[in-house]
């Protein structure tokens, strides 16, 4: 009997994979709360994900950090499951400037944004396919812990379509937002005779041609923050009547300008929303017109999932910290506007999901890292399946400690080594400055080298990373490597400088990540150069030597000889990306900008804004990134210019 997901695919399991595999499941059958995998990069980790899914058959939501690896995954997942609703959850924001005000130089920023309109097709989309049926898996961002309009105004909004039943063609008229849903690339023909619906049609919506007929079509509104009218109006008494007592607080404690300010924009939103049903910023208004107590949590996709559902948390020791922050730093800003008079107090109920809510609704789940952090080993009680076996052999580096004192040099005599065999290094330091002088340094002694830090743009960041694989230069300097997470199946040696300066950078996890980057090598190693070897270099040395212990007895009892693995240039960036990369003008021009017609810049701004959102919509997203900023550049250009 076929199961509920059909998982495509020629690999089988191999290594350590099977026995994960069998012990997850049985932990999900088992009713476990929580489960930790701890693989390593390379072992095979999104397929023991779709294995787990295909054996449990519950719907799943698998939950990434950023948007970028969350367009992989959900890439990946679609090609094991392609008879399956795999869905894409995350902010359809191509560009979002929050609302802000900083009282120390009385600047008010408004909010700025533009939408993707494919990417809200696909979250309707996901809460659509939840409603409907239970082969769903959903790859979405911390987007799921914000505020979505209630799943129970979403499905009574919604209007259910059979031949030859009769229905109130005015009432169904009315109640029917749009004859293109808005998560679907396809139109509904429905035909009446009188108020008989007589035939349902699936149509092409640029030629108006039947695909096919339906027997039976649910429509859900265009939008997830529907509100029915009675409630509207409901809800602007409820806001009406938070002002008043807003504004007598402002004025007793002598806040006049503030009053007047709040009062002003306040019954102007009012006002919109009243006429049109709509108002700019009117989800701060969310918890009246939901109808929450103050306090209470915003209704998110988390609240469509059904109970039994496994949520599987990626890279955890970096998407667990990241859910418990999202909360507070959405806090502070928006206590400043409220105190200020620019909200109310209820804005602050349009806010993410504390993690301690977010557990709450979060059924079993499974943590995914090759460095697991202290609360998923705390919650599992210590238990973790491992997965440390790479299906080709390669094993985890060596590692050696050398001294500090020569390290310098010590790492220029390792590096023309490795030059020599046509091969790549990184070299990790501790600050942006030590980065900028080693990389002078080894320039200027005839080496090929790049540095990479934060201030560098995102798109120039991905030139240098293909030009590293391609050999245009042979070392890249760099404060964090950990970031970028690519696979370099050219680096064979790491090197990370002061070792022994503890630190967030130089934490196990970090030691042990940043290690990770040389295992895509078979000549893979690290050396680290301390004059100490601190309980954090031990941990990572010990768990590195452990791994490479039980990698090696594998290859010993299969006959394996590890080979590196030689990908094509064009695929180093995964498969939301295209070989060739726009390259967009960046902050080191700036002087090229002074001058300008402001029409000029306006012409470009617009251009780029069209190549954005072409971006974002093929989920180029560290492309429209970069698009982005150099949007925002132009934008500070064109005050001067108008100026």
């Amino acid at each position: 009997m076929a199961g509920l997901f059909k998982l495509t695919t020629e690999f089988q399991p191999k290594g350590d994979q099977p026995e994960a595999i069998r012990k997850l499941v049985d932990g999900v059958l088992a009713a476990r709360k929580h489960q930790v995998l701890l693989g390593v990069t390379g072992s095979g980790k999104t397929f023991t994900m779709a294995k787990v899914i295909e054996a449990i058959e519950r719907p799943t939501l698998v939950l990434s950090h950023n948007k970028t690896l969350a367009a992989q995954l959900y890439q990946e997942f679609r090609r094991f499951f392609p008879e399956n609703a795999v869905e894409y959850f995350v902010s359809y924001y191509d560009y979002y400037q929050p609302e802000a005000y900083v009282p120390q130089s009385d600047t008010y920023i408004e909010k700025e944004s533009t939408i993707n309109d494919e990417i809200d097709r696909m979250r309707h989309s996901a809460t659509r396919s939840l409603f409907e049926r239970r082969d769903v898996v959903i790859v979405a961002s911390v987007s799921c812990i914000y505020g979505l309009g209630s799943p129970e105004a979403y499905h009574g909004m919604m209007l259910m379509l059979e031949p030859e039943t009769e229905i109130d063609r005015d009432a169904m008229l009315r109640k029917l937002v749009e004859i293109f849903p808005s998560y679907d690339d396809t139109a509904v023909r429905v035909e009446l005779f009188g108020d008989q619906i007589e035939a349902i049609s699936q149509i092409d919506p640029l030629r108006g041609a039947v695909i096919k007929k339906l027997h039976r079509i649910p429509i859900y509104p265009n939008s997830h923050y529907v509100t029915p009218r009675d409630r509207l109006l409901t809800a602007i008494d409820g806001i009406k009547t938070e002002l008043q007592e807003r504004l007598a607080e402002l004025e007793t404690q002598g806040k006049l300008l503030e009053a007047q300010r709040l009062h002003q924009r306040t019954m102007f939103d009012l006002e919109m929303i009243k006429e049109v049903g709509y108002c700019s910023g009117i989800e701060n208004y969310s918890r009246h017109l939901t109808g929450r107590r103050p306090g209470e949590p915003p209704p998110t996709l988390l609240d469509y999932l059904p109970k039994d559902h496994l949520m599987i948390i990626d890279e955890s020791h970096v998407s667990v910290p990241q859910l418990r922050g999202m909360y507070w730093g959405d806090r502070s800003r928006k206590e400043t506007l409220v105190g200020y008079g620019f909200r109310l107090p209820s804005a602050l109920d349009n806010r993410p999901l504390r993690f301690e809510e977010f557990e709450e609704r979060v059924g079993q789940r499974l943590y995914v890292s090759a460095t697991p952090g202290p609360y998923e080993l705390g919650v599992a009680k210590g238990e973790v399946v491992e997965q440390v076996i790479r299906p080709t052999g390669l094993m985890d580096p060596q590692i050696e400690v050398r001294p500090v004192g020569n390290q310098v040099d010590d790492l220029l005599h390792e590096i023309r080594g490795r030059v020599d065999k046509a091969e790549r290094v990184l070299v990790t330091t501790l600050t942006k400055r030590m980065a900028e002088e080693l990389t002078r340094y080894y320039s200027d002694l005839g080496v090929r080298v790049e540095y990479l830090h934060s201030e560098i743009d995102t798109l120039q960041r991905v030139h240098i990373l293909r030009n590293l694989r391609k050999g245009e230069f042979d070392v890249l300097v760099g404060v964090n490597l950990l970031r970028e997470g690519l696979d370099l199946p050219e680096v064979s040696l790491v090197a990370i400088l002061d070792a022994d300066k503890e630190g967030y950078l130089r934490s196990a996890g970090s030691l042990i990540q940043t290690c990770g980057r040389a295992a895509r090598h078979v000549n893979g190693r690290v050396l680290m150069y301390a004059e100490v070897i601190t309980d954090s270099m031990r941990a990572a040395i010990d768990e590195t030597n452990r791994r490479r212990a039980i990698q090696a007895e594998y290859n010993r009892e299969n006959g394996i000889t590890p080979e590196s693995i030689v990908k094509a240039i064009d695929d180093v960036l995964g498969s939301v990306y295209e070989a060739d990369y726009l390259k967009v003008p960046l902050a080191e021009e700036k002087g090229e900008e002074i001058g300008r017609r402001p029409e000029e810049i306006e012409a470009e701004i617009g251009h780029l804004q069209s190549q954005m959102r072409e971006a974002a919509e093929k989920m180029r997203f560290e492309e429209a990134a970069a698009f982005r900023d150099r949007i925002r550049y132009l934008k500070k250009i064109l005050v001067v210019a108008n100026a």
